[in-house]
């Protein structure tokens, strides 16, 4: 996949975030796997509500549960959603089912909403019916997660959810005078999707706040950014074909790339969405009331940012090697002898060099088709608060697909201050700023909040 960047004539200085993709480049939708001719038509429409809804980002691919889910209040597990009626859902009726997607409540006891019943509370009967159908369809696990829910007094009483729920469901409104593929939009955005869970910030309840819908959020390790479409924090500059772009292949070419739960929900979910789908997830997420925040991104200077080494270095593996190990002895073997600020560059280089260029390149393009992702003008390392690029070097990241490198965590290997090294060369070199200032105190005050 590649973005052609357009360069104003009489600037340096562009946004990236405003080109578009040609429609023709759009990868092709992947086939649902989990569908088959043996089930009914119902129940494979409810397969594909099954990726809509991203079920398997929670509870796996075989919906055995167990799946770690972070909250203010700790740990909650998945469960077990297999037709086991001992240890999954094989005893629910439908009623019984559309209860526990729309009230949080399971025949014997309360859900906690990291389930997101707050959102799935508008699910249509007809999208429960066919899903309710896919799950008489599923293989039986027939054994408890390995890990279960266990919170502290009094969060342990789950009978205190019915007030919670009082206030906090349903999680969001549906507007009105909107296109049908708006609504539609709307309706995967806001319900099935349920994209606020992790975007929109919490209120005192720990419940979505309304008046910050999608505006971004913290997530545990990580940091759901703004996709409101304001130019300046949000998504304002991306197209509806960007989003689509996104959503079907977790990247955009020198501005995106999905890790951490988005990498999880492209490669459970919106990677198997209709192209009528993510276009309507496009058209609604451009008309959401845009919100700024002051975590905005600063402009990339094209002109500052590398070029690739060679046509061929992205996909040439023995080429890479080369090129890396020329650049590690020309690095270590240089004398400095002049200023303090020469050696903090040079020490910062060498650190790039031996923790994070064999896998994203010396020139930062790294090898896309090993799926190891490119860091060139991303949004992430371009944001005022560097506080997402210090989490991913310190704690590392998942990519979107099974297939991708899991990149590891830095953050019992190196110091602080190697760390801070580390994010103001890769901000500098491959986000084109014009200069980086992220301190020790900084990494120390990240990996403390998200210890």
């Amino acid at each position: 996949m590649t973005l052609t960047l357009g360069l104003s004539a009489t600037s340096t200085i562009a946004m990236a975030d405003t080109v578009s993709l040609p429609i023709n480049t759009l990868p092709s939708r992947i086939s649902l796997p989990n569908v088959s001719h043996a089930n009914s038509a119902l129940a494979n429409r409810g397969a594909y509500v099954a990726r809509s809804a991203d079920c398997m980002a929670c509870h796996r691919e075989d919906y055995s549960g167990g799946v770690p889910i972070e909250t203010p209040i700790g740990n909650i597990y998945s469960t077990n959603i297999t037709p086991s009626t001992r240890y999954g859902i094989g005893s629910y009726t439908e009623a019984s089912f559309k209860k526990a997607l729309r009230k949080g409540r399971a025949p014997n006891h309360q859900i906690y909403p990291a389930m997101p019943y707050p959102s799935y509370h508008g699910m249509t009967d007809e999208d429960i019916s066919a899903l309710f159908a896919y799950f008489q369809t599923v293989p039986i696990v027939d054994k408890p997660p390995e890990k279960t829910t266990h919170l502290p007094f009094p969060l342990n009483i789950r009978r205190l959810m019915l007030a919670w729920n009082v206030i906090n469901v349903p999680s969001t409104e549906n507007r009105s005078g909107l296109t049908q593929t708006q609504q539609r939009g709307e309706y995967l955005v806001n319900n099935l999707e349920h994209c606020g869970t992790c975007h929109t910030p919490r209120n005192l309840t720990q419940g979505l706040d309304k008046d910050r819908y999608l505006s971004g959020a913290p997530l545990g390790k990580w940091f759901a950014p703004n996709i409101t479409p304001d130019n300046d924090t949000g998504i304002g500059l991306w197209s509806e074909m960007d989003i689509v772009t996104y959503l079907r292949t977790g990247m955009l070419n020198k501005r995106a790339y999905a890790g951490g739960p988005m990498a999880e929900a492209v490669a459970h979910s919106t990677r198997y969405l209709t192209d009528e789908d993510l276009s309507a997830m496009a058209s609604y997420l451009k008309i959401v009331p845009a919100i700024k925040t002051d975590d905005y991104l600063i402009p990339v200077n094209v002109a500052r940012l590398p070029q690739p080494v060679s046509n061929s270095i992205t996909y040439n593996l023995l080429e890479q090697k080369g090129y890396l190990a020329k650049a590690k002895a020309n690095t270590y073997h240089v004398t400095i002898s002049q200023n303090s600020r020469m050696e903090n560059s040079h020490s910062s280089k060498s650190l790039y060099l031996a923790h994070c260029a064999s896998c994203h390149g010396v020139d930062g393009y790294a090898q896309p088709d090993a799926r190891y992702a490119s860091i060139v003008g991303l949004s992430s390392i371009r944001r005022a608060k560097p506080d997402a690029l210090i989490g991913v070097i310190a704690f590392g990241a998942k990519g979107a697909f099974n297939t991708a490198p899991k990149m590891p965590g830095f953050s019992k290997d190196l110091s602080h201050a190697q760390i801070a090294s580390i994010t103001n060369y890769v901000r500098v070199t491959f986000g084109g700023l014009p200069s980086s200032d992220v301190s020790t105190a900084d990494v120390t005050r990240v990996t403390k909040e998200k210890s």
